[in-house]
């Protein structure tokens, strides 16, 4: 048995399967409680902007946490590399869903399109771009512009805004139209004044009710990243990472070098599947993390109880048997140790239900 210390990637994998899934309940029972509830109505109320994050799989970029935002506020997107295109057919209209909700209730789209890098080692970059910020960076803007052509390039109700995340501090780096950034390194010791009118300045053609609701996002980062200053962090991490997810719904995933996780946008997904698996296998040879098995779990959301549910089941079913078919394909031999859990997720509560 480990002790109560032991980290989490050296725990007997029935262990570590456990633990994640506590992690799911726990997730579930802070974003229902009375004061979370009550904390996300007053935010809405206060800031309506719609906030869509696009970002890596990387448990080390959480920006409700880095933001000081409370849970649920920021929708995400995250997928294996931070890697999106607008035309893939359903990232294109689930964006295109949470763009038109937010319209139909009157209120504008805000979009963060990141990517995330390291100042002390650039081995401690994104992957999905072998550690070449630049490329993670020109990817970002990429997507920028498409969003631009989907949504209107004037960007008065859809405003698309390129976002650094330095992952040694968990400063946001926001870009503006004309090439300039803001660190929010930069920034600490400012009067909250002073945020306003850099903000201003960076984005001058981003509408004011935009910029008033980017800006506790930016106030948050700024503070968060001041607290940090004085603390001392483990930032030489070895990838870890022992389960495969595959789907959506992984928002209490945040536990850095865990998890890869593959969001069911993209039309090919069995080359990331395997992109994953290799990894998994990889750390199991390096003696990373013990050979005795790997996760992979498969989860939808579901808004309502009945047919919503019953297609999430279909779904979640479907991506867990084409993700344990690639395994098997590519790497038999490492499928013989996969424990494979599938899931549903009520979106309105954040619970976890398995399937198995």
């Amino acid at each position: 048995m480990p002790s109560p210390t032991e980290p989490l990637y050296n725990q007997p994998i029935t262990q570590r399967i456990d633990a994640l899934l506590n992690l799911s309940k726990q997730h579930a029972k802070h974003y229902c409680s009375p004061s979370a509830w009550l904390a996300r109505q007053r935010y809405v109320a206060q800031h309506p902007t719609s906030i869509i994050v696009m970002k890596c799989m990387d448990g080390r970029i959480h920006i409700p946490h880095a933001t000081r935002t409370p849970l649920g506020i920021i929708t995400p997107f995250r997928n294996l590399g931070g890697i999106f295109d607008l035309g893939w057919p359903y990232l294109g209209e689930l964006l295109t869903d949470a763009v038109l909700d937010a319209a139909k209730a009157g209120n504008p789209t805000l979009i963060l399109i990141t990517y995330h890098f390291s100042s002390g080692h650039q081995e401690r970059g994104c992957a999905g771009f072998n550690c070449d910020t630049e490329a993670a960076k020109a990817h970002a803007y990429a997507v920028a512009k498409q969003a631009g052509q989907l949504f209107g390039a004037d960007h008065q109700q859809v405003y698309p805004l390129v976002c650094g995340f330095e992952t040694d501090s968990d400063a946001l780096i926001l870009h503006g139209p004309q090439g300039d950034v803001l660190d929010s390194r930069e920034l600490v010791g400012l009067p909250p004044e002073a945020l306003s009118t850099r903000l201003a300045s960076l984005c001058p053609d981003m509408p004011e009710e935009i910029q008033r609701d980017l800006l506790p996002l930016l106030e948050g980062n700024v503070a968060h990243v001041s607290e940090l200053q004085n603390i001392e962090r483990n930032l030489d991490i070895e990838h870890r990472e022992w389960v495969i997810c595959v789907g959506r719904g992984f928002d209490f995933l945040h536990l850095p070098n865990t998890a890869l996780i593959i969001g069911p946008y993209g039309p090919d997904l069995a080359e990331p599947i395997g992109t994953a698996a290799a990894i998994i296998d990889a750390n199991m040879r390096a003696g990373r993390i013990p050979d005795d098995g790997f996760m992979l779990l498969a989860s939808t959301p579901y808004q309502h109880s009945g047919v919503d549910r019953a297609r999430a089941e279909m779904k979640s079913r479907f991506l867990s048997d084409f993700a344990e078919r690639v395994i098997q394909r590519e790497h038999p031999i490492l499928a013989q140790k996969m424990r494979r859990h599938t899931a549903v997720v009520h979106w309105p509560t954040r619970r976890l239900d398995s399937l198995d």
